[in-house]
């Protein structure tokens, strides 16, 4: 897919991820729609997200509205 949505610290796409690709067959989506739809790390701006891994090992950032990938 063209412009799929980017891990901004590992550089996986989401259909590299097993947690995109396994978790979207349930919904009938592909990796990146699911990423886009319910990914609440995901950057619209820059089509980015924090995979699970990532997300813990830059210490699981939060903020009053939630918190976005650069």
């Amino acid at each position: 897919m063209d412009n799929e949505p980017t891990c901004f610290v590992c550089k996986k796409k989401a259909s590299e991820l097993t947690e995109y690709t396994t978790e979207c067959i349930g919904w009938k989506l592909t990796p990146a729609q699911y990423v886009i739809k319910e990914e609440g790390t995901f950057n619209r701006e820059s089509n980015h997200f924090c995979c699970t891994a990532c997300y813990i090992d830059i210490g699981m950032p939060s903020g009053p509205r939630g918190w976005k990938a650069p």
